[in-house]
């Protein structure tokens, strides 16, 4: 790497997220859409080194053409899990892992109570979720949300978190 690519990439830290976000557009001839300035600096770095040194020699770029067409890579598991807690994770290799249900929640059919402003909120787990006033949530977070307009941890709210000593060894 020569003097003056390195300076110009040691100059990105002194800059601010939207400096950063002008230095993206310039190099890459898009505007970005994120403001984490790490990232911001590790893509601009990389796209200024590849420019200033030729980026991936032909045999690199067809290889890893040929990766992106194989139909078995997966980077996420699939995202047919379906709407609920009970659902599975499926592998790559097609084999259906169930998800353990979390040991602070109760088995479908209770119902929470929890006042709020004076009104008692009744929240029924089911199988796949959680009702209330006749909508059902994924999660008790969302119910929480739902309940108060701000954001809050299901399990605090509902009182089913576990008490500092158990379930740790």
């Amino acid at each position: 790497m020569t003097g003056s690519l390195a300076s110009r990439i040691a100059t990105l830290e002194h800059l601010t997220p939207a400096g950063l976000r002008e230095v993206y557009a310039e190099v890459f001839g898009e505007p970005s859409r994120s403001n984490n300035k790490r990232w911001l600096i590790r893509r601009i770095a990389w796209r200024m080194q590849a420019q200033a040194e030729g980026g991936l020699s032909e045999r690199a770029r067809a290889r890893a053409e040929e990766l992106a067409r194989d139909e078995d890579l997966r980077v996420r598991p699939p995202s047919d899990r379906g709407p609920g807690l009970g659902a599975s994770l499926r592998t790559v290799t097609g084999t259906v892992v169930p998800r353990p249900p979390d040991a602070r929640l109760p088995v479908a059919g209770t119902v929470l109570v929890r006042p709020h402003k004076g009104v008692d909120h009744r929240v029924t787990v089911l199988a796949e979720g959680f009702e209330h006033e006749g909508a059902v949530y994924r999660s008790l977070s969302a119910v929480a949300h739902a309940i108060t307009g701000s954001h809050w941890n299901g399990y605090h709210f509902f009182g089913l978190t576990r008490p500092a000593s158990e379930g740790r060894g």
